[in-house]
């Protein structure tokens, strides 16, 4: 089954403070790891990265109504952490909400692909990992939800969506369990 390895919103406005400021080494050497295993596999590897203008027009109603200015466009807030092993050959789409299909080429990009399989990895689980994995599923992907490589800044809704995800809509897999599904 062809799979492909989603990297959602690692982004440096996120890891500036708090639980995933403490939490991104650990988050960024898992995702590495799979990563890495994904391109020696020739798994193909979508960075995905929200992204909106300054007067945030283009952001959700939430984001609008509170002024909430977060991964503003032309900024280092809405690029990818540094440390992240991205290569040329590598994927990446912007979002303007939680879903990564929301208004995006995603769908796209994954039938020219004839990909069957998501491996989702990412922040923040309650949302953006949570509405990405239930669209994914809603299209009938295959959904794998890498346990080790998905956070967010609220441990309590990131325990409850990873419940909630691995009910009926993902299976949660270690990064050893994923790494074994990518060599397969």
């Amino acid at each position: 089954m062809k799979k492909a390895l989603l990297v959602i919103d690692l982004l440096q406005d996120f890891f500036k403070e708090g639980i995933l400021a403490e939490h991104q080494q650990r988050l960024v050497t898992c995702v590495n790891e799979l990563v890495d295993e994904a391109h020696k596999q020739e798994v193909p590897v979508i960075w995905i990265r929200q992204e909106y203008k300054a007067d945030l027009s283009d952001a959700p109603l939430y984001n609008r109504k509170n002024n909430k200015s977060t991964t503003i466009e032309g900024t280092e807030g809405c690029k990818l952490l540094p440390e992240l092993h991205r290569e040329k050959i590598d994927y990446e789409i912007i979002k303007k909400r939680y879903s990564a299909f929301f208004r995006t080429n995603l769908d796209q990009i994954l039938e020219e692909l004839q990909i069957k399989e998501l491996i989702i990895t990412g922040i923040n689980t309650m949302t953006c990992v949570r509405t990405t994995a239930i669209d994914a599923y809603e299209r009938d992907y295959e959904v794998i939800l890498a346990l080790d490589c998905v956070d967010a800044y609220d441990p309590e809704q990131h325990e409850n969506s990873v419940k909630y995800l691995q009910y009926a809509v993902a299976r949660g897999m270690s990064n050893k369990e994923v790494l074994e599904l990518i060599r397969s």
